[in-house]
């Protein structure tokens, strides 16, 4: 579900969070609820329901008709009950487009009854669920708002092109700008806005100082699915003001002990091979047994040079090639009861550049690309030393009102390693060093009878994240900052006559930023070279109060017209960091610190004919303050005027032919800000967002089909930027920084696939199949000499996969 937020007045130095008694009773009533019933169950039934493929459901609504019990299957596809009477009863499972499953079963007292149910539709033919858009399982139908699911086998088949997250996503969701083919995903926006990175709905962002190197989080050989929620939401607390992704990792998918799946790969240039070649290893062990499941996962990859279509080198800064990545994975989980699971989960990834090149700086005015030169380069290897994501899990029915729970425990750290820059006094690297530790209560309970599908969804989110960016010499360049966020939130769901979902909810954001005392670093400006002397600030606390809302309307009138609406707000404290560290105040309360809050309007609709599905999308985000990271005079500054971006999104899918699967897509989204804060968007003075805000309209399309059944297939990728031109040059003759014009280019690609037997295939990738000789977006608005940087030349990715 979509939230968001209504922001009561900010206060600088005030008190946190009112009344501790008010405090209180929030937790002592949610805790209540998670408390199990007192009686003794007498029986317990426990079950799994499964597709046509014997792959798990989600998301299918499962009852009892003479216990009056009703449940959901988790994304595993189990659900359970306890505390049962003994006797007959009747079964009956039903849900996204699925022929109802009813059965007679017989509960005995003092034992668990085992169910495997069975129905006869595939998993292509069932619609998909989603968890992130309501903070619960529920069918991406049911949603009044526009997302995007990449489920494991799409994964999969763009994983054999490139393991690059950036390059996945931009290729395949509206609305997300195009890939900056770098480590940095600075500039890739989701409509506009910064979104908000999860793993398994732990935050991997750092809002508070967005350095944009959290899209590559893990690897994707350990994601299940990607899920998008698009537009501003406050569901999961600060900093998506353009929406959120969330990676949701593997989970066992067979009933063995024990499965294996290994992966082989060789990577390199098509166009000048010397140098380029590369190589991964991926496993990955799952099973279950009885009450216990897991999954066991290993991916390493070393890069070697990457190069452009003229085949030179591409520069360093940000760069992918040269690059180590390692990722460790590991999910345990275990049935405690029928009714209740724990699981725990760990994931490390760590992506370093170790390079024999150094940036030759280019000429954006000439035209001249940036480009690399062998050479000693200064600081240290850049990248991520190290993400963890640590979670503990509970899971289940609390035996009260038939509500289950789900009440997690989180730990993730960051450290982001950024390049060598002349900005500071005799040279140096920044990191950004962020630690978020969090716990979670989530309910859902049932709200009315049989004949009315209704629910809320309830509970209180508590985390503290700690975030700083100092040199890795000492020096600190952005102070450390301590957030603690308490969050309560309820969300109500019901289903009205025959179709029509309707969905709002409300939470509450208080947000307390302590920082200490600290002097500001001393740098120099870009254009001049003119030192900006350090400056003491005195340090304290920024307080925010935060009512969130939300509001949608979904009507599933037919197959062919599904329309949606909504409203929602979200809520997002500014890069507070970039503004403490270009500090010009005496205190940090002179500092303008506001929250900015986003008014997301929304409509869009769903049409279905045969094997065809269109959706079409239009939206209109505003805000009274701005969080734009601009260029200005030689120093990066945070604009705060009002903004207002609108777009829409079109895409399309159909099955042509039982052999083959087409997909086309198309996004646009532009953007102003109200420079003299008038109300108004077409003064003069006002301007277009700039390129790092505001992507180029983009074209995607895709065509997958079976050569050979079962035996050979291929898929052909295709990703159009398109043109973008709404400034002006300066007075110098070029461009101000992020206001470069982007100019279109084209790229294919091609993924080829072979079954050798029963357990083993493998896959031929070819990235730019076209070699098309192009500059990236962010290169081209961007403008800056040092990173006018050429895009990625025509690759090759071969792999072999074995599974036992």
């Amino acid at each position: 579900m979509v939230w968001g937020a209504l922001v009561l007045p900010s206060k600088i130095n005030g008190k946190m969070y009112g009344s501790k008694k008010a405090t209180l009773s929030i937790v002592l009533i949610l805790l209540s609820l998670f408390s199990f019933s007192q009686s003794q169950p007498t029986g317990a039934v426990e079950g799994l329901i499964k597709d046509a493929e014997g792959q798990p459901l989600a998301g299918i609504t499962v009852r009892l008709e003479k216990a009056k019990k009703q449940t959901t299957t988790d994304t595993r596809g189990k659900f359970s009950w306890s505390g049962l009477p003994a006797g007959e009863d009747i079964i009956l499972a039903e849900g996204m487009n699925i022929q109802p499953i009813r059965q007679v079963i017989t509960i005995v007292a003092g034992s668990t009854l085992e169910l495997v149910l069975q129905t006869t539709e595939k998993s292509s033919e069932l619609k998909e669920v989603i968890v992130s858009a309501g903070r619960t399982i529920e069918s991406i139908d049911e949603v009044p708002s526009a997302v995007s699911i990449i489920n494991r086998k799409e994964l999969e088949k763009t994983i054999g092109i490139s393991t690059n997250l950036g390059m996945i996503l931009g290729n395949k969701v509206t609305g997300l700008a195009p890939d900056n083919e770098l480590s940095s995903n600075f500039g890739q926006t989701l409509r506009g806005r910064v979104m908000l990175i999860m793993v398994d709905g732990i935050p991997q962002s750092t809002p508070l100082r967005n350095g944009g190197m959290d899209l590559r989080a893990l690897d994707p050989s350990v994601i299940e699915r990607v899920e998008v929620v698009k537009g501003a939401t406050a569901i999961y607390g600060n900093g998506a003001a353009g929406g959120l992704i969330n990676y949701i990792t593997r989970k066992p998918a067979s009933g063995k002990l024990f499965n294996s799946q290994t992966s082989l790969g060789l990577t390199g240039s098509l166009v000048k091979l010397p140098n380029s070649l590369g190589g991964r290893i991926s496993q990955l062990f799952y099973g279950s047994k009885g009450k216990l499941d897991y999954t066991i996962s290993g991916a390493y990859e070393q890069t070697g040079e990457l190069k452009d279509a003229d085949g030179d080198v591409l520069p360093p800064v940000y760069g992918l090639g040269e690059t180590d990545t390692y990722n460790a994975f590991v999910k345990l989980g275990y049935q405690i009861k029928p009714a209740h699971r724990v699981q725990f989960s760990y994931n490390f990834f760590k992506s370093l550049q170790t390079t024999n090149y150094i940036t030759e700086n280019g000429n954006y005015a000439n035209g001249i690309k940036t480009s690399a030169k062998l050479g000693e380069g200064s600081g240290v290897p850049q990248g991520v030393r190290g993400n963890h994501n640590a979670s503990l899990q509970f899971i289940g029915n609390t035996g009260l009102l038939n509500t289950t729970y789900n009440v997690d425990l989180y730990y993730q750290s960051v450290d982001n390693v950024f390049f060598y820059s002349e900005t500071f006094v005799d040279g140096g690297v920044s990191r950004i060093l962020s630690k978020k530790k969090g716990l979670r209560f989530v309910f859902n309970t049932p709200i009315a009878p049989k004949s009315l599908d209704a629910n809320l969804t309830y509970g209180l989110d508590i985390q503290n994240d700690i975030t700083s960016q100092p040199l890795v010499d000492g020096r600190i360049w952005v102070p450390e900052m301590d957030m603690m966020n308490l969050a309560p939130f309820v969300q109500a769901k019901a289903t009205l006559l025959k179709g029509l979902v309707l969905k709002g909810g409300v939470r509450l954001e208080k947000v307390s930023i302590g920082v200490d005392d600290y002097a500001t670093l001393p740098v120099k400006n870009r254009e001049t070279g003119e030192v900006t002397p350090s400056k003491n600030v005195e340090g304290g606390e920024l307080s925010y109060n935060a009512y969130t809302f939300n509001a949608g309307l979904r009507y599933n009138l037919s197959p062919y017209f599904s329309p949606f609406i909504s409203f929602s707000q979200g809520f997002s404290v500014a890069d507070i960091g970039l503004a403490l560290r270009a500090a010009r105040a005496d205190k940090i309360s002179q500092i303008n610190t506001a929250a900015v809050i986003i008014n997301n309007y929304e409509a869009g609709f769903v049409s279905k004919w045969k094997t065809l599905r269109f959706e079409a999308n239009a939206y209109i985000s505003t805000s009274e303050l701005g969080a734009s990271s601009v260029y200005r005079n030689g120093e990066f500054v945070v604009q705060r005027t009002p903004e207002r971006i609108y777009g829409f999104e079109l895409a399309a899918h159909a099955k042509l032919h039982p052999r083959w699967n087409a997909g086309l897509a198309y996004s646009y989204v532009e953007g102003k800000t109200d420079i003299n804060d008038n109300g108004k968007y077409d003064d003069p003075e006002d301007s277009y967002l700039g390129g790092q805000r505001i992507a180029a309209p983009k074209m995607n399309a895709e065509l997958d089909f079976d050569i050979i059944p079962g035996k050979f297939g291929a898929m052909l990728q295709y990703v159009g930027v398109m043109k973008r031109d709404r400034f002006e040059k300066n007075s110098a003759g070029t461009y101000n920084p992020y206001q470069g014009p982007v100019k279109p280019y084209n790229i294919f690609n091609l993924r080829m696939n072979y079954e050798l037997n029963s357990t083993t295939s493998l896959v031929a990738g070819v990235e730019n199949l076209l070699n098309e000789n192009y500059y990236t977006a962010r290169s081209q608005y961007g403008v800056f000499n040092d990173s006018f940087t050429k895009g990625k030349g025509a690759s090759f990715r071969l792999t072999l996969n074995i599974k036992w």
